[in-house]
């Protein structure tokens, strides 16, 4: 069985956004796998446990930063490919689906391709959903666990975790799947992980290895303001009885303009 993992390299959740030149910055935070994707691999990792095969790692991003495919490889991935182009600065979810899926195509016989639900940068929780229509395959969101997969028969059954229950789906092979945290604890990665994962070898694809044209972003942030900061104060409206409180509120709102 093939599986490829989707990892996206993200900020350390606990940094603090600012706003410099226009510009979003994490200042010195350090960049962590999205904490979703680790639920993803998790899963493939499982699965492979289960039914045999190899698990990939991909992820679009700059060459210099790969803490992701190294966390991917680190819990125990067999290979990984990176996907680094200038063009793909400020890609929006459209270009970004249509890179992961030729990178996809070209990697070749996947049986499933995990994502996790969303990232934790943009939240749209989108992306699995576009890559499978590019791809024409299956699209089974919020997965919280895989009842039974048949490689051999091209299907599997998995339960979705919605708001208002639980729905189990059967679908066919090969199908893009997002992981929910529901699905379980993901594992840490060993020492002997970290140290096999700084010395594996991946290759580096630009768009055009990929043989595609990268569409034009759709959505453009020309430019990222602060927030107005506004001083808010509060008063407590003093009375004896509910009435006098009543009372003074209205005669308060109406000194404000208020009313």
């Amino acid at each position: 069985m093939k599986i490829i993992v989707c990892v996206k390299q993200v900020p350390d959740t606990a940094a603090n956004m600012a706003v410099e030149d226009g510009k979003v910055s994490w200042g010195d935070a350090p960049l962590i796998i999205n904490p979703w994707d680790e639920f993803a691999v998790e899963a493939a990792l499982n699965l492979v446990a289960d039914q045999g095969g190899e698990v990939t790692a991909l992820c679009l991003g700059k060459a210099e930063e790969t803490e992701a495919i190294k966390h991917a490889l680190a819990m125990g991935a067999d290979a990984a490919v990176l996907v680094s182009d200038p063009l793909l600065k400020g890609v929006d979810n459209v270009a970004a689906s249509k890179v992961l899926a030729a990178a996809i195509t070209k990697i070749g016989d996947a049986d499933l391709v995990l994502f996790g639900q969303q990232s934790v940068d943009t939240d749209t929780g989108l992306l699995p959903v576009q890559v499978a229509r590019l791809l024409n395959w299956p699209s089974l969101s919020l997965v919280s666990k895989f009842d039974n997969v048949s490689p051999d028969e091209s299907k599997l059954q998995v339960v979705r975790s919605m708001e208002e229950g639980n729905q189990i789906i059967e679908s066919r092979l090969p199908a893009v799947v997002s992981v929910t945290k529901d699905y379980g604890e993901p594992r840490y990665p060993s020492f002997m992980g970290i140290k096999k994962a700084s010395r594996v070898e991946y290759p580096v694809w630009s768009v055009a290895d990929l043989g595609i044209d990268l569409p034009t972003s759709s959505i453009s942030w020309p430019e990222v303001k602060e927030a107005v900061q506004r001083e808010i104060l509060t008063e407590l409206i003093d009375g004896d009885t509910p009435d006098e409180k009543a009372k003074n509120l209205v005669e308060k709102l109406v000194a404000e303009k208020v009313l």
